[in-house]
């Protein structure tokens, strides 16, 4: 049986989520702003039409935008990881077999389905439904390979008369294609690959398809050899259902203001390291090894740079907040020097256990640890629900470091007082 591969992408996600809960901002242009409202990291349509870059940052264009009436928010991940659950839970009931490829794209096996039914009528089925039930916008490409099934995807948000579906099963509109894209489009294709491509007499996906496999192997990578592979329809790549296990978990932020006493990178780092406990008991993992780093802003001339980091193992792997807290304490004391105005601070934990994999010393307590997990999990509970906060008092209650979102927008799907009143 021939593999089939649809890759289903949101349209502009960030802005798209924005707009799911304002009807009144369909037509206007919207962007969105990354951590601290520093830059642009996500344009809808209309505000890409004016010309507005990605990576912009925002203090350089806040007048244009303004003078656009192009309106801004901050980034507000809740929503947008909820909404993202919404749709790959939508294109799991409409697939047999789903790979998250990331926050707004996903993978689906269509093999076999083609015998049932036209692959570019289901494609329609779906993004009708994910658009019915989310208010999301999808463009889906499908294709023999997951490397044309992102360029049937690229198509398919290029080509409006397309209507945002693409089928790249036959072979001769396989290279059609591939004879109006841009190698630099190809999945996988870097841009200094890309430099060297060029050098070579290849420009067009096409090109590349056509080139020596073996030959290109040699010079680059295996990596190019599969690629070239794919675009001959020879699928390399698997649908991959279970995400690789994390090898280290970090959880940082920049502050929206320096932060210069002890006190309140206190504050901070027990705050990292709340976020990365909870990831770490999701991932189901014991951390061995943890990280502390602090450093001050990198391209501030009037003030003195310091940048540094610690590690230390711990007796015993571990996912108790407590426990990790502890440790990160005194690593901060090494690592703090008064007199900086510190920019960012953050955490990582490597060196995972799986929870039946333990190899404890003498002085291991079962009980003990039966009762922290018991605890961690009660705390994850609270704080998913999105009814309560539990966090540790070194947390601080009152955070004036804390990342600036002057322009967030309310947590519409997990937040109980953010829904919005029809009156």
């Amino acid at each position: 049986m021939k593999p089939v591969f649809a890759l289903v992408d949101c349209n502009n996600f960030y802005a798209s989520c924005e707009r799911v809960f304002r009807p009144d901002l369909r037509d206007r242009p919207v962007v969105v702003l990354s951590n601290n409202d520093g830059c642009i990291i996500a344009r809808s349509k209309e505000a890409k039409a004016l010309g507005i870059k990605m990576g912009a940052p925002f203090f350089q264009v806040r007048e244009q935008l303004a003078e656009q009436g192009v309106v801004c928010f901050s980034s507000n991940y809740a929503l947008y990881a909820d909404m993202s659950s919404r749709v790959m839970g939508i294109l799991e009931q409409e697939a047999p077999r789903v790979e998250i490829y990331s926050i707004d794209e996903a993978f689906l096996d269509l093999s076999g389905i083609e015998g049932c039914c036209d692959l570019t009528e289901f494609g329609r089925q779906v993004k009708a439904k994910v658009d019915q039930c989310t208010g999301i916008t999808v463009g889906i490409g499908i294709a023999p390979t997951k490397t044309l099934a992102k360029l049937a995807n690229h198509a398919a948000k290029r080509y409006p008369a397309t209507g945002s579906v693409v089928n790249l099963m036959d072979s001769a509109r396989q290279r059609r294609l591939m004879a109006l894209v841009d190698v630099a489009e190809v999945w996988g294709v870097g841009r200094r690959l890309v430099k060297k491509l060029n050098q070579r007499g290849i420009f067009t996906a096409l090109d590349l398809a056509d080139a020596n496999p073996k030959m290109l192997r040699s010079e680059y990578s295996v990596v190019l050899e599969r690629t070239i592979q794919e675009l001959n329809g020879w699928s390399c790549l698997a649908l991959e259902q279970v995400p690789p296990t994390k090898q280290q978990i970090v959880a940082s932020r920049s502050f929206g203001e320096r932060i210069t006493d002890q006190a309140s990178l206190r504050q901070a780092i027990t705050m990292h390291i709340s976020r990365a406990g909870e990831k770490l008991r999701a991932e189901q993992q014991l951390a061995k090894v943890l990280q502390v780093f602090i450093r001050t802003g990198a391209f501030n001339e009037h003030d003195p740079y310091y940048a540094n980091a610690l590690s230390c193992e711990l007796p015993t792997p571990t996912d108790d907040t407590r426990v990790l807290q502890k440790a990160a304490d005194e690593l901060l004391s090494k690592l703090y020097r008064a007199g900086y105005r510190y920019a960012k601070a953050g955490v990582m934990l490597t060196d995972f256990y799986q929870y039946n994999t333990l190899q404890a010393d003498l002085f291991y307590d079962a009980s003990s640890h039966a009762k922290a997990q018991t605890l961690m999990g009660v705390m994850d509970q609270i704080n998913q629900s999105g009814r309560g906060q539990l966090y540790l008092a070194a947390q601080g209650h009152e955070q004036h470091w804390a990342m600036k979102r002057e322009r967030l927008s309310p947590a519409y799907t997990t937040d109980w007082q953010s829904l919005p009143l029809v009156r």
